[in-house]
């Protein structure tokens, strides 16, 4: 058999688990009781809300850190680690650097949210900020490691990264053995494409759904066109969502490419009216970027009646700002 293009196995996924046990949380996944009355189905969702960070990307970000210290010894990253974000990986690679004795400068475009960037801050970390894009952001991300000998911990486009977001995949089998359908946030692919090849890797019939903002989608984009494209960054209620996935990609656009059954495009009302719905309801307090599934029921009319479907909500890095305006645009 050969050995897939993209590098992430179910052994990659089975030995992120194992690296980085004790340095992230194992994540409730809690069954919605309003969502299953109203979808007749038995609808869960998948508390990534819960890492001490606050989203799922410290699975990855400890998960390569811990990795190249393994292979390479602590004395190859003390001239410290960088990357560019949208805020959570910024603030995941922040936290697991601290944990593990690393240095970390991270590279923060304008449009990320000011409550990130103190996030981030208050982890330790050098911030940066360069440009109105993550490709700006990350320009200056190059010139780091080029000029200062720092290590890139990319925000989703390598295996270490996705098989670390593959551990969510693990821990859902696990606690619903039986799932039939599971909607992940769409960017840069690293959450579904490592959540997708655990789901695959163990039982190949689940339905893997993505979902994309409206605009600004650069996977989206990009599949339509059969290789990665840039695309405008615009703002949006699902910022972490927002960036490109690099021309050079290597890792994710195979991957998600391989793992992904069906693919939706959700607007800024369906997200801001989700938000508000978690909130309401569940009393969950999450980002745009966590609230596209429930957003992609709704407005595409998914019927997932009698099925079991779980929901990943991927963070909850919003300001109550940014929620204030979710709220006014849901009342529309």
């Amino acid at each position: 058999m050969l050995e897939p293009t993209h590098g992430v196995t179910l052994a990659s996924i089975y030995a992120a688990r194992k690296r980085i046990a004790g340095q992230v949380a194992r994540t409730p996944l809690i069954r919605s009781q309003m969502l299953s009355e109203r979808f007749s189905a038995e609808v869960f969702l998948k508390l990534e809300t819960c890492q001490p960070t606050g989203a799922f990307k410290l699975r990855g970000a400890t998960n390569m850190i811990a990795a190249l210290i393994e292979q390479h010894g602590h004395d190859a990253l003390a001239k410290g680690v960088t990357t560019a974000s949208t805020g959570n990986h910024g603030r995941a690679v922040a936290y697991a650097a601290a944990r593990l004795g690393v240095p970390a400068t991270i590279c923060l475009s304008q449009l990320v949210p000011a409550n990130k960037v103190a996030a981030i801050e208050a982890l330790g970390a050098t911030v940066r900020r360069v440009g109105r894009s993550q490709d700006e952001a990350f320009e200056e991300v190059a010139r780091l490691v080029d000029e200062e000998g720092m290590t890139l911990i990319p925000p989703f486009d390598d295996p270490l990264i996705a098989a670390g977001q593959g551990s969510i995949g693990l821990e859902l089998l696990e606690d619903q053995p039986a799932l039939d359908r599971v909607l992940i946030g769409l960017s840069g692919g690293g959450l579904l494409g490592g959540i997708g090849a655990a789901l695959k890797g163990i039982r190949p019939s689940i339905q893997v759904t993505g979902i994309s903002l409206s605009q600004g989608a650069a996977m989206w984009e990009s599949l339509q066109a059969g290789h990665p494209v840039e695309v405008e960054e615009v703002e949006s209620l699902g910022d972490s969502l927002g960036g490109g996935i690099g021309l050079d990609n290597h890792c994710t656009f195979a991957l998600v490419r391989e793992v992904m059954d069906d693919h939706y495009q959700v607007s800024e009302a369906a997200i801001a009216n989700a938000m508000v719905d978690i909130l309401e309801h569940e009393k969950l307090l999450v980002e745009g970027a966590a609230a596209v599934g429930l957003a992609a029921l709704v407005e595409h009319g998914l019927d997932i009646r009698g099925q079991k479907v779980a929901l990943i909500l991927s963070g909850n890095g919003v300001s109550l700002e940014t929620f204030d305006q979710a709220r006014r645009l849901a009342e529309r």
